[in-house]
């Protein structure tokens, strides 16, 4: 939601996606259509893998890495190399849109639920269930910022972990959305 705020072209086109798949199926945003909305794919929901643990030394690309030694993998960085992508920290759905690319492993330049057999077992309901909230957040109203806030004086910091959230909440004013 925050990069949707702060890219008020983008929420336009993603609420009327939404609203385009789901206006005049009732007040249901339902997991049936979801794969048809394209603009809540860029940001990967992990910035680390869950970390793995050598058996045994090994040198990748040069670096020696002994036995026992936790390692994790950063697909934050993975899913921003400017190698694969055009300007990529920039907020930018449409890179999605008709692209092979996915999050279910099959592309190495996107990788934030892992890829292969050690790949997140919950990646479908997990994301399922954020693009269901994000859909119905979209769908059934029309955000605002507060007090005459200017998109781009939203403050994007975030905070590293598991997860990567804002540092600090995002305060929205919501409007009802009534379908025609």
């Amino acid at each position: 939601m925050s990069e949707l705020m702060r890219n008020p072209e983008e929420m336009e086109k993603a609420q009327k996606e939404v609203r385009r798949v789901f206006d005049g199926k009732g007040k249901a945003v339902d997991e049936a259509s979801i794969d048809e909305l394209h603009y809540m794919k860029l940001i990967p929901p992990l910035p680390l893998l869950v970390p793995r643990e050598s058996r045994e030394t090994v040198v990748i690309k040069g670096y020696q890495i002994p036995a026992k030694t936790k390692v994790a993998i950063n697909v934050w960085a993975i899913g921003r190399d400017p190698a694969y992508w055009i300007e990529p920290d920039k907020f930018m759905p449409e890179r999605f849109v008709n692209s092979p690319v996915n999050y279910n492993g099959d592309d190495f330049q996107l990788l934030p639920f892992g890829a292969g057999r050690r790949m997140c077992p919950g990646v479908k309901t997990g994301m399922a269930i954020v693009h269901l909230a994000v859909a119905n957040l979209l769908y059934h109203f029309d955000w605002k910022l507060p007090n005459e806030m200017k998109p781009e004086d939203l403050d994007m910091t975030e905070v590293f972990g598991i997860v990567v959230g804002r540092k600090n909440d995002l305060h929205l004013i919501p409007t009802p959305y009534r379908a025609p």
